[in-house]
C-alpha cells in the first residue's frame, strides 16, 4: 500500500467526524405559553424548520456553532448562536418577547416585496383589526383617522361622499390599493371608503408621500393598501353591532367570517359577509339629512392553493351592493322631493395571482390580474322648494346611470443577491373605462384611461446599517375623454410618457435610532377624478364639474426625512417618530366655482390648473407599551398647504353688484393641526377598556350662499372626537368565545352646529366629525 493511501485512511475518521450531524430538538415559547408555527432559520443558509402547534421543532445540523433566526407573528425576531452538540441529550428552549409595538410586522407596500417594518426604507404604518375594534369601525372610512398625517373627511350632506387626505393633499392624490393592486378607480373613490367593511380586512398599510415608482402616477400623497383576510387556520366568527346616532337614529350591522384550511396547509379558503342598515339622520330638524340612509350587502371569498413548497395560486372575489340616499322625505320617489341624492351601486372585485420561488428563495416571480366593475343607478336632483311645471320637468331629468371598469394586470420579478441586495422589476397594464350619463341634463363623462408602466428598483445594502432604494417607473398614459353638460362640451386627448424616479434610504445611526429620507416624483394626466364625478346641490340647483379646455398635466416632487427612535426600558417598549415632509405641485388641478348658471339653472364648476403649490409639515408619533396589558399611542400633524400665487375659488360673472372673485392663498378644508390618540387597557382576563380620540383643528371651508350664489370662506372651529369602549370577554370553552361591548362614539358631542337648512342649502358645507354622540352595543362570538 502506497504512502498516499495510508495517509487518506488515517484522515478518514476526521472527515467522518466533521460530517457527523446532530438532530437539534427545541421549543419556542413566550416564557409561559408555547408559540405555535414559529419559523427557525439557520443564518446564511436555506436550512430551516417550522414549529408545530405545541411550539416544538427539530433541525438536523452539523456540529459547529450556528446562528438561529427565530420569527413568529406578533413577536420580536431573535438571533441566538448555539452549538448543536451541546443539545444532544437536552432541548433548546427559545423564549421570544412579544412585539407590542408591531415593529417586526411584515409589510409589502414599502418595496412591493415582503419586508419587516423596521427594515423597510420607507415608513409604513399599519392599521390592524385591533384598532378597528377599538374605534368601533364598521367601514374603512371609520378607522383611517388614527395615524399621523391621515384624515378622513365627509364632503356632502346629501350622499355622504368621503375622501382620505394624506399629508394635507386631497383624496385624488392618494392611490387606494386592494391587495396591492390599483383597481380602486376614481368612481370608487367617491363612496368606496364607506363601502368596504372592516370585517374583510386583515390590515391596512399606509405609506405617506410619493410612491410613484412602484404603484403608478397617482400616488403623489401616498398609498393606502387594503389587505383582505387570508385563510390561516380553521375558525369562524359572527359579530353584530347596533349604534344609535344622537341616541335615536339606528345603524345596524351583521358580519360573518369563516376560514377552512387543509391539514397539510396546501389549500385554504375564507368567506366573509356583511349586512348594514343605517337610517337617515337630521341634525337640525329641517327635514333634510346630514347623514345618509345606507344599506350595504357585501360578500367575498379569498382562497389559495400551494402546488408545492415553492409556488402558490391565490384567488379573491368580493361583491358589494350598496344603496344610499340623502335629502328630504326619503319615503317618497326621488322626483317628488325638494332634494334627493340617491345611489344604487353594484360593485364586483376579482383577482388572481401566481407566485413562484426557487429552492433557495432568492428568486421570486409573480403574475397577477385584478378587475373591478361597477354598475350605478343615480339620482341627483331637486325642485328648489317649488312645485311648478318647470320644476317637475327638471326633477325627472335627474336620473342617471354609470358603468365603470378597472383592470390591472402585470408581472413582477425579484432577485436577492448573496449580499442581500434585492433587484425588483415589473411590467403593469392599467385600464379605467368610465361612462357616467344623466341624459336629462345632457351630462356625460365618457373617459377611457390606458396606462402601461415599467418599473425597476434596486435595494442596495453596502453595509449592515445602511440601505438605499433606487427606483424609477416609466409610464405611457393615454386619456380619451369626452365631457359635456348642457351646451358645453370638452375633450381630453392625452398621450404622454413620463419617467418617475424614486430614491429612499435607511441608516441605522445606532441600534435604537434610525434615519430615513427620500424623494419621489409623480404626475397626473388631465382626466376626471373622484371630485369631478360627484354632484352636489346649492340653492336647489345641481353643481356640475367639467374639465377646462386647456388643462395640462400636474407634476409633483415629494421629499421626506424622519428619525425613528425605538427602545425598551426594562419591559416597557417605546417608539418615537419625527417626520418632516415637503411636496411641491406644478400645475395643480383646482376646482373653481365659475358663478355661471347653465340654461337649466345648474351651477358650473371647472377644473383648472393652478400656478403652483406646496405642502410642508411635520408628523409626530409616540407609542408606549409597559406590558401586554397596556398600550398608548398618540400622534399629531403640523402642516401648511399654500398656493404660490392667489388661487381663484369663485369667479364672479359681474352680474351681481358688489360681487367679486374669491381668491385664497391656502388650501381649503386642510387644517394646520390635527392628531389622534389610541389607548388600550386589558383590565383583567374578562374586561378590556379602549379609549380613542381624533382632533381636527380649525380650517377654511367654502360656503355658497344660496340666495346670491356667492362664496364665503368660513373659519371653522376645532373638534375633538373621543370614544370610550368597554369589552367583556367570556371563554365558554376552548373553541367557543363570546365578547360583549358597549361605548359612546364622540362622547362630548363635538359636532358641526351651523349646517345650512332647507331645500336651498349648500350640501358641500359640511366639516368636522362624521357623526354626533352615538351610543353603540356589540356582540361577537366564535372560535377566535
Amino acid at each position: 500500500m502506497s504512502v498516499k493511501y495510508v495517509f487518506i485512511l488515517l484522515l478518514c475518521p476526521f472527515f467522518l467526524k466533521a460530517q457527523e450531524h446532530v438532530m437539534l430538538s427545541g421549543s419556542v415559547s413566550d416564557g409561559t405559553n408555547p408559540i405555535p408555527f414559529a419559523t427557525i432559520l439557520v443564518s446564511g443558509t436555506t436550512t430551516g424548520a417550522s414549529a408545530n402547534e405545541d411550539g416544538n421543532f427539530q433541525l438536523q445540523l452539523q456540529q459547529e456553532p450556528v446562528t438561529l433566526i427565530v420569527q413568529a407573528v406578533g413577536f420580536k425576531t431573535q438571533r441566538q448562536t448555539v452549538t448543536p452538540s451541546a443539545y444532544k441529550n437536552s432541548v433548546l428552549k427559545i423564549t421570544l418577547q412579544e412585539d407590542l409595538l408591531g415593529l417586526e410586522e411584515v409589510v409589502v407596500s414599502a418595496t412591493r416585496n415582503r419586508i419587516s417594518k423596521k427594515e423597510a426604507p420607507v415608513i409604513v404604518k399599519v392599521l390592524s383589526p385591533k384598532l378597528f375594534k377599538a374605534t368601533q369601525s364598521i367601514s374603512l372610512a371609520d378607522g383611517l383617522n388614527y395615524q399621523p398625517g391621515v384624515r378622513v373627511e365627509t364632503n356632502c350632506q346629501n350622499c355622504g361622499f368621503t375622501q382620505v387626505r394624506l399629508n394635507g393633499l386631497e383624496g385624488q392624490y392618494t392611490q387606494i390599493l386592494v391587495n396591492s393592486r390599483p383597481v380602486f378607480s376614481a368612481l370608487n373613490g367617491v363612496y368606496g371608503l364607506e363601502q368596504i367593511p372592516v370585517s374583510i380586512i386583515d390590515r391596512v398599510e399606509v405609506v405617506r408621500s410619493g410612491g410613484s415608482a412602484l404603484f403608478g402616477s397617482n400616488a403623489i400623497a401616498g398609498t393606502v393598501n387594503i389587505i383582505t383576510k387570508e385563510p390561516v387556520n380553521n375558525s369562524w366568527e359572527v359579530n353584530s353591532n347596533l349604534a344609535l346616532i344622537d341616541g335615536k337614529t339606528a345603524d345596524r350591522s351583521l358580519n360573518l367570517n369563516t376560514s377552512i384550511v387543509s391539514e397539510d396547509l396546501t389549500t385554504g379558503v375564507t368567506l366573509f359577509g356583511m349586512y348594514r342598515d343605517r337610517n337617515t339622520y337630521d341634525a337640525n330638524g329641517d327635514g333634510f339629512s346630514e347623514i345618509t340612509k345606507l344599506t350595504n350587502h357585501s360578500f367575498g371569498t379569498k382562497a389559495f392553493y400551494r402546488p408545492n413548497d415553492n409556488s402558490k395560486i391565490g384567488l379573491d372575489l368580493t361583491a358589494i351592493k350598496e344603496y344610499r340616499r340623502g335629502g328630504d322625505r326619503v319615503d317618497l320617489a326621488p322626483q317628488f322631493t325638494d332634494i334627493t341624492e340617491e345611489l344604487d351601486h353594484n360593485t364586483f372585485f376579482a383577482g388572481a395571482d401566481y407566485e413562484l420561488y426557487n429552492d433557495e428563495r432568492t428568486i421570486n416571480f409573480t403574475a397577477y390580474a385584478s378587475i373591478q366593475h361597477t354598475d350605478r343607478a343615480s339620482y341627483y336632483g331637486g325642485l328648489g322648494g317649488g312645485r311648478t311645471a318647470a320644476d317637475s320637468v327638471a326633477a325627472n331629468n335627474a336620473f342617471g346611470n354609470t358603468k365603470d371598469l378597472a383592470l390591472v394586470s402585470g408581472a413582477k420579478f425579484s432577485y436577492t443577491f448573496a449580499n442581500d441586495d434585492v433587484l425588483t422589476s415589473g411590467l403593469e397594464y392599467q385600464l379605467n373605462d368610465t361612462e357616467d350619463a344623466i341624459p336629462g341634463y345632457n351630462r356625460i363623462v365618457d373617459q377611457r384611461v390606458n396606462s402601461v408602466g415599467l418599473y425597476s428598483q434596486y435595494e442596495w445594502k453596502p453595509i449592515e446599517a445602511f440601505t438605499t432604494l433606487l427606483g424609477a417607473r416609466l409610464d405611457h398614459i393615454s386619456v380619451d375623454g369626452f365631457y359635456s353638460i348642457q351646451d358645453i362640451e370638452r375633450r381630453s386627448q392625452v398621450s404622454e410618457t413620463v419617467l418617475s424616479p424614486r430614491i429612499t434610504l435607511l441608516f441605522d445611526i445606532t441600534e435604537d435610532l434610525q434615519f430615513r429620507g427620500g424623494y419621489a416624483r409623480g404626475f397626473r394626466a388631465p382626466q376626471a377624478f373622484n371630485e369631478d364625478l360627484h354632484i352636489s346641490s346649492v340653492g336647489g340647483e345641481q353643481r356640475f364639474a367639467i374639465l377646462s379646455d386647456d388643462l395640462e398635466s400636474e407634476f409633483s416632487n415629494a421629499y421626506t426625512a424622519s428619525l425613528n427612535f425605538t427602545k425598551d426600558f426594562n419591559k416597557t417598549q417605546t417608539a418615537l417618530l419625527l417626520e418632516g415632509f415637503y411636496t411641491t405641485l406644478q400645475n395643480p388641478f383646482t376646482l373653481v366655482s365659475t358663478g355661471a348658471s347653465l340654461p337649466n339653472g345648474a351651477i358650473l364648476d371647472e377644473s383648472r390648473n393652478g400656478s403652483g403649490a406646496y405642502v410642508a409639515g411635520t408628523n409626530i408619533e409616540l407609542t408606549v407599551s409597559p406590558s401586554q396589558d397596556l398600550y398608548f399611542q398618540a400622534g399629531m400633524t403640523f402642516q401648511k398647504s399654500i398656493y404660490k400665487e392667489g388661487q381663484v375659488l369663485f369667479e364672479s360673472d359681474g352680474t351681481v353688484p358688489g360681487e367679486s372673485d374669491v381668491i385664497i392663498s391656502e388650501f381649503t378644508r386642510s387644517p394646520n393641526l390635527y392628531g389622534f390618540l389610541n389607548a388600550n387597557w386589558v383590565m383583567s382576563e374578562a374586561f378590556k377598556l379602549d379609549l380613542t380620540a381624533s382632533y381636527t383643528g380649525s380650517m377654511i371651508a367654502p360656503h355658497i350662499i344660496s340666495d346670491s350664489g356667492f362664496m364665503l370662506l368660513e373659519k371653522t372651529p376645532d373638534f375633538i372626537d373621543v370614544t370610550p369602549k368597554l369589552t367583556y370577554h367570556l371563554d365558554v370553552k376552548d373553541t367557543f368565545h363570546v365578547e360583549l361591548s358597549t361605548g359612546v362614539q364622540n362622547v362630548f358631542n363635538s359636532y358641526q352646529n351651523d349646517f345650512d337648512q332647507g331645500p336651498l342649502r349648500d350640501s358641500d358645507y359640511i366639516y368636522g366629525p362624521n357623526r354626533p354622540r352615538t351610543f353603540f352595543f356589540g356582540i361577537r362570538f366564535g372560535d377566535f
